[in-house]
């Protein structure tokens, strides 16, 4: 009988890593302990692959991909068909499992899955798509012909916010063109990632297209420099973003990098206020903060700042934070200690550099890594709290006068990911739209990622990118074919 991929000991899960369609049986050297942010308690671990099982999963995709690629794109698209199939009848028990490793409700967890189907669908929709080009010669008697080719194997390096969704957004890409796949999950969220392994096996994939491996830093640097590795792909920190440049020059890999984020919102005087305030908490409160693309600072037009400014407030202090397993309406906590003690340092900083707190700003007792919603004023542009991502649920607020000043400082920036705009004048929308510096702007809403759009940041917020006809495309390369007669 093949071993399980988890098992429960004193009340937490044992799960296990998933190498050629099987879950491997050796504990390791070091094992991964998953913690409930709520609670603070742990709830599983999973042993941390070594350097042996990381080149072993490698080899695996290696060998899968020579046969995988052979397959028609409309086989490929079968398969996934099949695994988002298989994910939406595991959608119950992947959900469960994400909300209690992420904090978040098993509603929001258990539809991040269906999100992660419907995303799985949508690539294997491009099986008949993948296009290449007929480019005129110079000679009479010359054919040139361009083809899309597959890269090999892809190593995917996958982060804790949406660890569903997002492992999803580069697997069936990447498979759809003929790749095959060795995943990394966050270490802070990898059970989900281990039990949608089981829906893979439940699809019937051929074995060796997706691997799916928590493993430490060390590890997931031995995957990336891996000389049977093609193409690296990561949504994660400009940090982490940095490692993986440096790990694709080792053997010239491919990168895609979608990084850090810190999102303007423009707030002209005629914008519609009450729902602009609505929508920027929403979308700062959403999942603690934890959004690459969420509203991370906000600019408003002097004539209505202070209004505004009320209108955040009141938001802000009506939204309540606890254990959303208990109350789902609830915000809920940051994902570890650290990351809530940095913020909360960040906040600090910030009023001692002359920001004044209106909200939030302290650290709740009791279990769990809460954090209040918070709100400064009177910051300045080049505070910290203003130019670095703070990545929780601190929103700076500052006053412009004129529209061109909101534009300046919503560029003067190094992130490029997505960018807000809310005005009633269309000429100030297109204007604003045309000229910031974000590879997204969003009129009169807040950001929300459409799949078949183009997720792809500017400046230092990354390379390449995902979703859509181009994010499928990144998972590709070309090939000339000249044909004389």
């Amino acid at each position: 009988m093949p071993p399980c991929s988890q098992q429960v000991e004193d009340g937490v899960r044992i799960d296990r890593n998933f190498i050629n369609n099987e879950f491997l049986t050796s504990d390791g050297d070091e094992l991964i302990a998953v913690v409930n942010p709520a609670t603070g308690e742990q709830i599983a671990q999973v042993p941390a692959a070594s350097a042996a099982e990381a080149r072993a999963a490698v080899e695996a995709a290696a060998q899968a991909q020579k046969a995988w690629r052979r397959m028609t794109s409309i086989e490929r698209a079968n398969q996934l068909r099949a695994l988002a199939d298989a994910l939406i009848a595991r959608k119950d028990r992947i959900g469960q499992i994400l909300a209690l490793e992420s904090g978040k409700s098993v509603e929001d967890a258990t539809n991040e899955v269906v999100y992660a189907a419907d995303i799985t669908r949508y690539h294997a929709e491009w099986a008949r798509r993948i296009e290449g080009e007929i480019v005129p010669s110079d000679s009479p008697d010359e054919n040139l012909l361009l083809q899309r080719e597959p890269i090999g194997v892809v190593a995917a390096l996958i982060p804790f916010n949406f660890p569903v969704y997002t492992l999803m957004r580069k697997i069936a890409p990447a498979l759809i063109t003929g790749n095959t796949v060795v995943a990394r999950p966050s270490n802070n969220t990898p059970c989900s990632a281990l039990e949608i392994a089981r829906a893979v096996k439940d699809a019937g994939f051929m074995p060796g297209a997706i691997n799916i491996l928590a493993m430490s830093h060390a590890t997931a640097q031995t995957v990336c420099t891996h000389p049977r590795v093609g193409m690296i792909t990561l949504t994660g920190s400009v940090g982490a973003g940095r490692k993986v440049l440096e790990y694709s020059q080792v053997n010239i890999a491919k990168s895609s990098l979608e990084l850090g984020g810190k999102t303007p919102a423009i707030i002209a005087a005629d914008a519609d206020l009450e729902t602009a305030a609505a929508a920027v908490v929403a979308s700062r409160t959403s999942h603690c903060g934890q959004l690459c693309t969420a509203v991370e600072r906000v600019y408003v037009q002097a004539e209505v700042h202070d209004r505004f400014v009320e209108l955040l407030r009141q938001h802000m202090e009506a939204c309540s934070f606890g254990d959303r397993a208990r109350t789902p309406s609830h915000m809920g906590p940051l994902i570890n200690a650290n990351s809530r003690l940095n913020i909360h340092q960040m906040v600090e900083r910030a009023i001692d550099d002359g920001a004044t707190l209106q909200t939030g700003g302290y650290i709740p007792e009791g279990p769990g890594f809460f954090y209040p919603p918070t709100m400064l004023t009177n910051c300045r542009q080049d505070m910290e709290i203003v130019q670095e991502e703070v990545f929780g649920p601190v929103l700076p607020v500052l006053s412009f006068d004129r529209i061109e000043d909101a534009l300046d400082m919503a560029n003067d920036h190094q992130f490029g990911l997505a960018s807000v705009v809310y005005t009633e004048d269309y000429r100030t929308a297109l204007r604003l739209a045309n000229n910031i510096e974000a590879g997204e702007v969003y009129i009169n809403r807040t950001p929300a990622d459409p799949y078949q759009g183009y997720h792809a940041g500017w400046k230092r917020s990354g390379l390449g990118g995902d979703d859509g006809k181009h994010g499928m495309l990144e998972f590709t390369q070309t090939r000339l074919i000249v044909q004389s007669y």
